[in-house]
């Protein structure tokens, strides 16, 4: 066998669970970005209906699904997105680990892809379940270094992923010096800006702010309406590239359920639940990182996101994983989960209830 897939990184995780489980009240779980808080009522009343389940959805995308992501985009960029210049996906973890191989049978001159170095695992697994080179691209104060970008594999790019806000740093990339790299290199920029709403140290950006050649943007439901489970979101940009995905996605049958249009449609047209949830996760983030810096470890506040990535002198990210289980039950991510640039660090993500974040802090703050 050619490819054997790696261990899955969550599932690596038992030993930390273990020791956070000995605490009375039991384990923390803030190793998983699976948002805990409820989505808006509206949206759960309209997936009941399941409006359209008799029939096939389209690929691409309702009108009133599409038009809904548009004026969203108008709403939170102040950008013009036309409808034929954005399409569905089925969760935009499915589109990430799928672009690479669509792009490569557009253009079979070019075979790697270009990622961030600290970065989300897919982006690189992309490449590896097309067959392609994944190189990563180092990162200068927490943003991707383009300039170190070797001139080779610059020639040989199909695309190269941006991700702003990062999972898991929370720092922000500069999407016009990115998009002006990928224009003067002929390389897509994929920007993966899915945590866009939770920014905290700027306005929300989009790439497509600097024009659409060349570039996409990709965009969830999952993070900004607590929708994670019903795997939807949209990518819009380039119009010759969009009309080229939508047209090889629909051949491989990749279609939203309707019903999840139709509800997702709703939540795209409402901006108030998520001003709501902005609240919620940036008092669970200052009020964790005081309690944790308390303790010496070093907490930066997250550019945006609603994670903190962490560390602490003396102490790799799997033993930070574990000092932080043994001592406050809560179960994080060692940072070498997302590349080898991360080992000194741990993600902790902001997606349990107010009270179990308190108690985490508390739990923290009595540490002998």
């Amino acid at each position: 066998m050619s490819f054997a897939p790696p261990p899955y990184p969550y599932e690596r995780l038992d030993g930390l669970r273990a020791a956070a489980s000995v605490h009375e009240g039991g384990a923390i779980d803030c190793s998983i970005g699976t948002p805990v808080d409820a989505p808006p009522d509206f949206v759960v009343a309209a997936l009941a209906q399941a409006t359209g389940a008799r029939g096939y959805p389209p690929s691409a995308g309702t009108a009133q699904y599409r038009d809904a992501c548009a004026g969203w985009m108008h709403r939170r960029f102040n950008v013009e997105v036309p409808a034929a210049q954005l399409g569905a996906c089925v969760g935009t973890k499915e589109f990430v680990a799928s672009l690479a191989q669509y792009l490569h049978l557009r253009r079979d001159d070019r075979d790697t892809v270009l990622y961030p170095a600290i970065s989300y695992p897919t982006y690189a697994m992309g490449a590896r379940l097309a067959g392609l080179r994944a190189v990563e691209v180092p990162l200068r104060d927490g943003a991707l270094d383009l300039e170190s970008i070797d001139p080779s594999d610059a020639q040989r790019a199909l695309v190269l992923w941006s991700n702003s806000p990062s999972n898991p740093t929370g720092h922000l990339d500069d999407l016009g010096v990115a998009a002006r790299w990928g224009r003067e290199h002929d390389v897509l920029v994929a920007s993966d800006e899915c945590y866009a709403d939770f920014t905290w140290s700027d306005r929300p950006r989009t790439i497509l702010e600097h024009g659409v050649d060349n570039v996409l943007a990709l965009h969830s439901i999952s993070k900004r309406s607590n929708l994670a489970g019903v795997r939807a979101g949209f990518y819009a940009g380039d119009p010759e590239l969009v009309s080229y995905l939508r047209l090889v996605r629909q051949h491989a049958g990749l279609m939203v359920p309707a019903p999840v249009q139709a509800a997702v449609a709703l939540a795209y047209d409402d901006d108030a639940h998520v001003e709501v949830q902005r609240d919620v996760y940036f008092r669970r983030l200052n009020l964790l990182a005081g309690a944790l810096r308390d303790a010496q470890v070093v907490c930066p506040a997250p550019e945006g996101s609603f994670y903190l990535w962490c560390s602490r002198d003396g102490m790799d990210g799997w033993q930070l994983a574990m000092w932080l289980a043994e001592v406050a039950g809560l179960i994080v991510s060692p940072g070498e989960l997302y590349g080898p640039s991360g080992s000194d660090f741990v993600r902790i993500a902001m997606v349990q209830p107010d009270v179990a974040i308190e108690l985490a802090a508390a739990r923290v703050r009595n540490t002998p």
